[in-house]
């Protein structure tokens, strides 16, 4: 966004500030609008930081680890959704990359009292959840919310790697952990609603970590879900265009393959690819623990 254009946003930002209600729908919408404009902007700058984080996660998921999101309010229940979605979309899982909010499950449904501030229910999440090969990703807008310090402290006395998402510079939280990834994204349009631009800029960088990582482990190969859980319907028939994409094999002999792998479509893939009988390529995927990319490479050799 050029500097006349900062400049009308300021202009109308200071207007909205008493009489926000007195705007168009459409005013309210296209002020929205130019300000998520700028939050990708904001990641940008970010991405160093984002890479140190991505490389943490890698470490850890291929000793054996796992990662962890915390959080509390929008934070923590933007830590959850990315978390959740790992399983169906990459076929992980659900302890390899999980989120815990404050307060609980309760809490990502409706807001918990002074669950931010419940420090010692930090030091138990860490404890419960938390392993010595694991990485911690604190996830706090303010960068200041108790919850999320004391999570990062207690990581910290296990040797946990951590990493601190924030949406201001030189926090409390940027101070404490390994990797800081500072988003400052700015005042928001209704003040302190961190659901908004803030939210937004923590979910795209989410999506960076679990998808960078989970492509990096071998749980994608080219663009393609390969780890695909087929659950319903929809899913087996990804999962035989899948398998038809990188094999070309057609639609009858897909199906075949991926029946004798029952189910299990990096099996079928590699079936198909070296012609190798199931027990071979299932041992194959395991050795590499569920690593494609790496049972490919061994294959060819």
């Amino acid at each position: 966004m050029n500097e006349l254009n900062n400049h009308l946003l300021t202009e109308m930002k200071n207007e909205q500030s008493e009489n926000l209600h007195q705007f168009s729908v459409f005013e309210i919408i296209k002020l929205m609008n130019d300000q998520d404009k700028q939050v990708a902007y904001v990641v940008e700058k970010a991405l160093p930081q984002i890479e140190k984080a991505i490389h943490l996660m890698i470490k850890a998921i291929e000793n054996n680890g796992r990662v962890i999101y915390f959080g509390a309010g929008t934070s923590g229940r933007l830590g959850v959704l990315d978390a959740s979605e790992c399983p169906p979309t990459f076929g992980v899982s659900p302890d390899l990359i999980k989120g815990v909010i404050a307060g609980g499950d309760e809490a990502l449904r409706k807001a918990i009292e002074n669950a931010e501030d419940d420090v010692e229910s930090a030091v138990n999440d860490v404890k419960n959840h938390v392993n010595e090969n694991d990485v911690v990703v604190g996830i706090s807008s303010s960068g200041t919310t108790p919850y999320v310090l004391s999570v990062i402290e207690t990581a910290q006395k296990k040797k946990v790697p951590t990493v601190g998402i924030t949406c201001n510079l030189n926090t409390k939280l940027s101070k404490m952990v390994d990797v800081a990834i500072e988003l400052p994204v700015g005042p928001e349009i209704l003040t302190g609603s961190t659901r908004l631009k803030a939210g937004t800029a923590q979910k795209m960088v989410l999506n960076m970590l679990s998808t960078a990582t989970m492509i990096k482990t071998g749980n994608v190969y080219k663009n393609l879900m390969v780890n695909v859980k087929a659950t319903n319907k929809k899913l087996k028939n990804r999962a035989i265009r899948i398998i038809m994409d990188i094999t070309g094999a057609d639609e009858e002999t897909a199906i075949k393959t991926n029946e004798m792998a029952r189910g299990d479509t990096k099996t079928a893939i590699l079936m198909l690819l070296f012609n190798i009988n199931f027990d071979t390529a299932k041992k194959t995927i395991e050795k590499h623990k569920g690593n494609i990319v790496k049972a490919i490479e061994e294959l060819k050799k």
